[in-house]
């Protein structure tokens, strides 16, 4: 495992050398990573350099973290396109959902559908939590007045249950 981890990291130091040579050549190259791969969107190519890593060495467990760079890279991409940076107030709520494409990711790769049931599990939590905050801090207003109030109490219903299933699987 520990020599196909150090394959896997010189291949990606040897392509990026190879790219920063690319951009000292091709000046039109260099216009077209400044233009489209600028301060937000190298944090999600840092995410995908991760699951790239970890689909290499086969360690399926490196998609959680690369769901997790790749999403906040996201999230950063949104607030600097919109200059909405106050969105963080809920955006926060969307990383346990990263979590969980990464655990649904991991899973699919090491073929663990516990995995994959966890994974989907958090994305639910993310975005319910996601709803609820954002209606809170007023971003979202579809749910009206009462909305986050229900969705908690829905939350709390499908947190019952599900305890209540596992509770009889047992």
């Amino acid at each position: 495992m520990k020599n196909r981890t150090q394959l896997a990291l010189g291949l990606v130091l040897i392509l990026i050398g190879a790219w920063f040579i690319a951009q000292r050549q091709y000046p039109a190259l260099n216009l077209w990573v400044t233009q489209y791969m600028g301060w937000p969107l190298n944090i999600v190519g840092i995410g995908g350099i991760i699951l790239l890593i970890g689909l290499v060495t086969g360690a399926p467990g490196m998609a959680v973290p690369a769901a997790i760079v790749a999403g906040i890279g996201g999230i950063l991409y949104f607030q600097n396109v919109t200059e909405d940076f106050a969105s963080w107030s809920y955006m926060w709520t969307l990383i346990p959902g990263f979590v969980g494409v990464g655990e649904i990711l991991a899973g699919l790769l090491s073929s663990s559908g516990r995995r994959a049931r966890s994974g989907m599990n958090l994305i639910v939590t993310s975005a319910v939590m996601f709803v609820i905050f954002a209606s809170l801090f007023g971003r979202l207003s579809i749910l009206g007045p009462y909305g986050p109030a229900a969705l908690l109490i829905l939350l709390g219903v499908w947190v019952l249950a599900r305890g209540l299933w596992n509770r009889k699987a047992e």
